[in-house]
């Protein structure tokens, strides 16, 4: 079997070079990269790095992970780090993409303290012809003007737009409310972290009781955590994780079932085809099948 072509991971659409901009972050037209590439951005993922595209003209194909979406003008979309996303525009289709490194929006948002939980999945959201739309659609413009040009306070003015850009998406990603207790606020604080946790060591199958004390809290603690936030158990978000670099693996390479089961931990190709059979309903085979690979 040939070696596994994995999903490109870039800096940037297509680029391998060091961060453009010393400010961590980067703006710029959808049609200043969809020109580039024929008006299609072939999956690929980020690492370390959110992007944030606003389409304000035309229509595009989204594909998010194995799925793929109709995105129309007036929608906002969201890719946190390391999601596989491609795109195929409207020949001239108009908006922004805005890329962000993950420690501009930890400076951004330190003082949400759960803010961050809102932006840890993909999610595409619409604007309407209301006055907060308005402002939105206002701040997309008064950013795109601000990164191009180099008038006093620009990064302080840089920095203020994307703040509104960022509390908009957290407050359409999830019911937000502003007057939350310090508690809910703790409970956001770790859940990022166990987030970040299940990241870096899902494929070294810990049991929970690791993570539990990773964070300093009990292993019930975390599951009822984890099911008030994500609403689902603290090992489900584990399995998923699995899972989802499981299928990526599966539709995006030429690894072998067995090299797939061991990029995530199972010494035993067989409990890793019965895992997966009870996540997703099928084997690994049929589900490469299915996908076309």
């Amino acid at each position: 079997m040939p070696v596994a072509s994995e999903v490109p991971i870039y800096k940037l659409y297509g680029e391998r070079e060091h961060w453009p901009a010393p400010e961590m972050v980067h703006c710029e037209s959808i049609a200043s990269r969809g020109t580039l590439h024929n008006w299609r951005i072939a999956p690929h993922r980020h690492n370390g790095l959110f992007q944030i595209l606003y389409l304000k003209d035309g229509k595009a194909k989204v594909q998010l992970e194995d799925q793929q979406h109709d995105m129309r003008a007036g929608q906002i979309l969201m890719v946190p780090q390391m999601c596989v996303h491609g795109f195929t525009f409207d020949r001239n289709a108009v908006g922004h993409v805005v890329t962000l490194a993950y420690s501009m929006i930890h400076k951004l948002t330190e003082q949400a303290g759960d803010g961050l939980v809102a932006l840890t999945s993909p999610g595409m959201h619409s604007l309407h012809n209301d006055a907060v739309s308005s402002h939105i659609k206002m701040a997309f413009s008064a950013l795109d003007h601000e990164y191009k040009g180099n008038a006093p306070y620009r990064n302080l003015l840089i920095e203020s737009l994307l703040g509104v850009i960022l509390i908009w998406l957290a407050r359409s990603s999830q019911d937000y409310a502003t007057d939350r207790p310090k508690e809910a606020a703790k409970a956001g604080e770790h859940f990022n972290r166990f987030s970040a946790l299940i990241e870096e060591h899902y494929a070294r199958h810990h049991p929970l009781a690791y993570y539990a004390r990773q964070l300093g809290v009990t292993p019930a603690h975390l599951n009822a955590l984890c099911r008030h936030i994500a609403g689902k158990s603290a090992l489900a978000l584990i399995h998923e994780r699995m899972m989802l670099e499981a299928k990526r693996n599966l539709v995006y390479t030429s690894m072998t079932i067995s090299v797939v089961s061991y990029t995530i931990g199972f010494s035993d190709p067989a409990y890793f085809t019965r895992f997966f059979k009870r996540k997703m309903g099928m084997s690994p085979k049929n589900f490469r099948k299915q996908a076309g690979i």
